[in-house]
């Protein structure tokens, strides 16, 4: 069985025992969490969440990419959140590679040079730091005062925040009224 077969028989077995939900589109804390895709970390427990109280976006490094400003726009304009949460963690696989060095092997495997950006980082706190800044930044967002960021540690499970100073240095118009728009 290959692990996608034994996923989906997992799947049948949670989904025999489980109530039907009934969870709003929206999240129902406001907030959205930015994070890495390492298996290690399992936010909903890290941060206390459940089913419903947050949109979760992972990829590699947990780094703000434009497919996460995307993501986080449409969270803020058409689903109501408010905060935005970083989180980086302790050991990540992205320290341990570099941008040149990953983006050689992908052209020489493939003989395709990647069109995205690799974000490999050395510095977790300065990458933090900067991945808050891009989104306190960014056009698209409506609260960039409600961006923080912040690193755990997987072998102690503790959060600490990166403190980035200023909450956003642009003034945008905010909605009076959250709605999902048909399109």
């Amino acid at each position: 069985m290959t692990a996608t077969e034994d996923l989906v028989v997992r799947n049948r077995s949670w989904a025999a025992a489980q109530a039907p939900a009934d969870l709003p589109i929206e999240p129902r804390l406001r907030v959205a969490v930015v994070t890495c895709m390492d298996s290690r970390l399992d936010l909903f427990d890290v941060l206390g969440l459940a089913p419903g109280e947050a949109h979760v976006l992972r990829n590699a490094g947990g780094v703000v990419t434009d497919d996460v400003v995307r993501s986080l726009a449409i969270s803020q304009r058409r689903l109501g959140t408010v905060e935005v949460v970083l989180v980086h963690h302790t050991d990540c696989g992205m320290q341990k590679i570099t941008d040149d060095g990953f983006r050689a092997e992908l052209l020489a495997d493939s003989g395709v040079a990647p069109s995205f950006a690799i974000e490999s980082f050395t510095d977790l706190e300065a990458d933090v730091a900067q991945s808050v800044r891009r989104l306190r930044r960014s056009a698209f967002l409506l609260y960039p005062e409600a961006v923080r960021g912040f690193v755990h540690d997987v072998a102690t499970h503790e959060l600490r925040e990166v403190a980035v100073p200023g909450r956003g240095d642009r003034r945008v118009a905010r909605p009076g009224r959250v709605h999902l728009a048909a399109s």
